[in-house]
């Protein structure tokens, strides 16, 4: 696939996007555009103060390994509101996350942030897609990330081949948490993700949720934080698969691996209810 490549000089408007989004119900198509698009951005430090409180993270000087996708989230919003993408935004549903830190992300102030989709394959449920974001500073590839998308409903050829991450170490309880009623508007406050589902349980109901749920960001944010000390700075790959939603409010328990540069992590709710589950490891 050749990716072209769109400058995007100034920040979109996220009124508009969100008016675009709320708009947009019908699925128009089954092939993804070969666009992406492409964006300088500035870390703000009032923005990752108030982020870092919210998710949980220490102040080490270093940017949060999940930080990057509050950074590009507008312009993954402006590429997945674009008229040629031809899923409806509401309703997408995120099915994994693999952040790769390539680098330590200390003293980042400008970066090249870059978006786009690809790789859209058959799914039970429907179709899945990536959609990949990248930061480059002035050394090169600092951080990368792919998130899979579900779109009920679309049907297309093939069958995937889902792959599950098995717990294979033994696991031991790391720390627990509640998950306030209000975790998704903080969340959305600090992050720009004002999706309905995570806001109210009235909200939440007009998408079939019976009561609002977590953001699945925020639960791999705040597991990444509580991880602090198992995680290696850089060179490291993170990889999770979201579950069961976390229903607010809750209490969640983190278990995971000893420390190292490799292990794994699940997140689980009362009565064990597998939330997320993950595993961690070098860069390949």
């Amino acid at each position: 696939m050749t990716i072209q490549w769109h400058e995007v000089s100034s920040p979109p408007s996220m009124s508009g996007l969100y008016s675009k989004a709320a708009t947009r119900r019908k699925v128009t198509g089954t092939t993804l555009p070969e666009a992406g698009l492409r964006q300088v951005l500035q870390v703000d430090p009032q923005r990752l103060a108030a982020y870092r409180k919210v998710c949980g993270f220490a102040d080490n000087g270093l940017l949060p390994p999940t930080y990057p996708h509050v950074l590009a989230f507008a312009l993954q919003m402006q590429l997945l509101t674009a008229r040629d993408f031809p899923f409806p935004l509401l309703g997408l549903i995120h099915l994994s996350n693999r952040i790769r830190v390539l680098r330590p992300m200390g003293g980042v102030g400008q970066v090249r942030t870059s978006v786009h989709v690809e790789n859209l394959q058959a799914h039970p449920k429907g179709a899945v897609f990536d959609l990949v974001t990248r930061l480059d500073d002035q050394l090169g590839p600092l951080w990368e990330a792919r998130s899979q998308m579900l779109c009920k409903g679309v049907q297309l050829d093939g069958t995937l081949v889902e792959d599950s991450i098995q717990a294979s170490l033994p696991l031991v309880e790391v720390a627990r948490w509640a998950a306030p009623a209000d975790i998704g508007r903080q969340y959305a406050k600090v992050s720009g993700d004002y999706n309905p589902i995570h806001l109210s349980g009235i909200s939440a109901r007009l998408f079939g949720f019976p009561t609002a749920i977590a953001h699945g960001l925020w639960n791999k944010a705040r597991t990444l934080a509580a991880l602090d000390d198992h995680l290696p700075e850089a060179n490291i790959e993170i990889d999770v698969t979201f579950k069961k939603p976390v229903r607010l409010p809750s209490e969640v328990t983190l278990l995971a691996s000893a420390a190292g540069s490799s292990g794994q992590l699940q997140l689980v709710g009362a009565g064990g209810l597998e939330h997320m589950v993950g595993e961690w490891r070098p860069v390949a």
